[in-house]
């Protein structure tokens, strides 16, 4: 199960994951819906992009500009998150939707928090694959922690300050 577009739906994705013995040259990459490491399709490129469903996922110490040119081939991206505490994820998920233009599926996988939703969702990503341990539906409680926003990002084009009109502002009074 997971987290996509606010809603609990059964994932019909499978994240490869290489063991210690497999290289990304000699992985072989099961049939279905996939989601390989950026180092798999870097290498295997000429055999993956002619599946129907194919999706690709960053570590952290990855950059969002290597899937350049190919953006549009993937149905999902996803961002492993290796730990709650590294940060790095954020910024290639908003690498991903503002610089790249990627306007897919953008999931955020591996230790993935429900105090975190709110902001993944900030900086553009609409799926969540909480770690197993954690109750999906408290973790869903997580995308409405908030009412408000003051910043810009991916989901609000415009801070707060040029959404709302105050009183006795001669800027924006007409009266």
């Amino acid at each position: 199960m997971i987290i996509k577009n606010n809603t609990i739906v059964t994932d019909d994705w499978s994240v490869l994951r290489l063991s210690e013995q497999e290289t990304a040259e000699t992985v072989a990459v099961p049939a279905g819906k996939i989601i390989v490491p950026l180092k798999v399709w870097q290498a295997q490129r000429g055999n993956l992009q002619r599946c129907e469903a194919i999706g690709v996922w960053l570590g952290t110490d990855e950059r969002a500009e290597d899937l350049k040119g190919d953006i549009e081939k993937f149905s999902v991206i996803a961002v492993h998150f290796p730990k709650f505490s590294d940060g790095r994820g954020f910024s290639i998920a908003y690498n991903l939707r503002a610089r790249l233009g990627y306007r897919g599926e953008l999931r955020a996988i591996g230790d993935v928090l429900r105090d975190q939703l709110f902001y993944l969702r900030r900086v553009g990503f609409d799926a969540f694959a909480p770690r197993p341990d954690r109750n999906i539906e408290d973790v869903l409680k997580g995308l409405a922690d908030f009412s408000e926003v003051y910043q810009h990002s991916i989901d609000q084009k415009l801070p707060l300050f040029r959404r709302t009109q105050r009183k006795g502002n001669p800027a924006t009074d007409t009266a």
